[in-house]
């Protein structure tokens, strides 16, 4: 316990220095305006600013980051409150009753509550992080080659049961994602592999280019295509702050909400997707009347944001403890741990303690800033939702041709992205979800270094991920895992559960 307190007060000391505070406040401010908008998510947005962090240090660029990415969860509320459209997926439950009550003159209220529910479950979160991470760090330090192949297998199989659409086309898009993480030179013999004569892709095929395109262009493109319109609430937004009989009703779905989200977010494969809709539906059976809810029920603001708050923190987990990225956002942390020479895994609590800790403790005042920020300028989100799509799509459009070239000065880059952007585009018209495929590109690189260094250690032998019991455990794991989503009446319950996400 004292361990973990001094740990705190030297992350603290690094998160209030006041670049770090600055940095950690402008990103909380640009997460905060994407997850308003809906166009442009957290992906495309860290994709874009990527370039901005190389003239930062490494803490100061990973305390900006992720506070675009905690930040997004809180800005996707206001949209889903105020125009029943979800700046973020993990806001779509918050539409069925935040709507409602911003319709019943209660959006103050409705805000409100959204924010308190988000910032509790984020400083809890936070403290789950700091208890974690000793404990998690050391068993990580106990794994080999082979423990570390088969916990990204998991992590895989993670990702293809909590992905939309059938199990064979999340299998698939994982595939894909592995097999484009094999272009580029192999570093051991020399070799070109799939490069078909590309010079530009020697070097493999860069992680914010297929970000990019994935979540920046194809989501413009699906953007255009919708007709939805912006209907703004009319209605007065009145006082902000529930009062006590609100805050009643809110106590405990705002516990539950941060402990589920909490644990579904620690989950491989973008468990804290699940977080919100998992939350509303408890709500929802606990309620003495459950027919309150989708048409103004508190309760059902309050838990789904707490969760969804929650589960996107303790992401942050496996990436900074194990280095394996739960979601895509974090993938796209391992990149921009990669460009700063930061090698993710145990290894940054031990040899990095500064920037470990000091991220952690920018999560908490990171969470304190939202909520200074979301509840103040409620107005200027408001007027930043009446500004039609057709109008802001063109500057997008050239700041993500902006953030991509000046990564690494490449006008084919631009290209491939919007061949990307195609692509992504194209997946979600046929049912498959574009988001298993980054996680398949960045743990692809990873699973071929340690399927290697294990079959190196046993001479060329693959019965060591069967005879090591950990790695047995989670390869069986893995199998199980799939054995049970293509269960019949599994599967049918999977596939009504994202419908009812969608």
């Amino acid at each position: 316990m004292v361990d973990l307190f001094n740990n705190l007060a030297l992350g603290m000391a690094v998160a209030l220095s006041l670049k770090n505070l600055l940095l950690c406040f402008l990103g909380c401010l640009v997460g905060t305006l994407i997850g308003v908008l809906p166009g442009v998510g957290p992906i495309a947005t860290i994709t874009m600013l990527l370039p901005i962090t190389f003239g930062i240090d490494p803490t100061g660029a990973l305390i900006m980051l992720a506070g675009i990415y905690y930040g997004a969860q809180y800005g996707g509320s206001t949209t889903s409150i105020l125009v029943n459209i979800p700046g973020e997926a993990t806001s779509v439950v918050t539409c069925l009753d935040g709507h409602q009550m911003a319709k019943q003159g209660r959006a103050g209220v409705a805000l409100g509550i959204a924010a308190i529910g988000s910032f509790i479950a984020g400083c809890v979160a936070t403290l789950v992080i700091a208890a974690l991470a000793a404990p998690l760090t050391r068993m990580a330090l106990l794994f080999g080659p082979a423990d570390y192949f088969a916990l990204m297998v998991l992590g895989l199989m993670f990702a293809v049961v909590l992905a939309r659409g059938s199990v064979l086309k999340a299998i698939a898009v994982i595939l894909v994602g592995v097999l484009l993480s094999t272009v580029g030179t192999d570093l051991e013999s020399g070799e070109e592999r799939l490069t078909f004569g590309w010079s530009e892709i020697a070097d493999g095929i860069d992680v914010a280019v297929i970000a990019m395109g994935m979540f920046g262009f194809a989501e413009i493109l699906r953007n255009l295509e919708s007709s939805q319109t912006r209907d703004v609430v009319h209605a007065a937004i009145g006082h902000l702050l529930p009062d006590r009989n609100d805050m009643a009703q809110s106590a405990m779905p705002i516990a539950r909400g941060t402990f589920l989200g909490g644990l579904l977010g620690l989950l491989p494969g973008n468990g804290a997707v699940l977080g919100p809709f998992a939350s509303y539906t408890l709500e929802k059976k606990l309620a003495k009347d459950p027919s309150r809810f989708g048409r103004g029920a508190i309760e059902g603001v309050a838990g789904p944001e707490s969760a969804n708050n929650a589960g996107a923190q303790t992401a942050f987990i496996p990436l900074l403890t194990l280095g394996i990225p739960p979601n895509a956002v974090m993938a796209l942390m391992v990149g921009a741990m990669t460009i700063h020479g930061i090698i993710p895994g145990p290894q940054i609590m031990t040899k990095q303690p500064n920037l470990f800790w000091g991220m952690i403790a920018s999560m908490w005042i990171g969470n304190l800033m939202l909520l200074v920020i979301n509840l103040p300028l409620i107005g200027v989100w408001v007027r930043f939702l009446k500004v039609p799509y057709r109008l802001m799509f063109p500057s997008i459009v050239l700041l993500c041709c902006i953030g991509i070239y000046s990564v690494n000065n490449s006008p084919f880059d631009v290209v491939m992205t919007a061949g990307f952007g195609f692509f992504g585009y194209a997946l979600v018209k046929f049912g498959f979800e574009p988001a298993p495929l980054l996680l398949g590109f960045v743990l692809g690189k990873l699973m071929e270094e340690k399927l290697r260094q294990s079959l190196v250690i046993s001479r060329g032998s693959f019965m060591t991920f069967i005879d090591r019991p950990l790695s047995g455990g989670l390869l069986a794991l893995s199998l199980v895992l799939v054995v049970i989503a293509v269960i019949p009446s599994i599967r049918k319950g999977r596939e009504e559960v994202f419908q009812g996400a969608e």
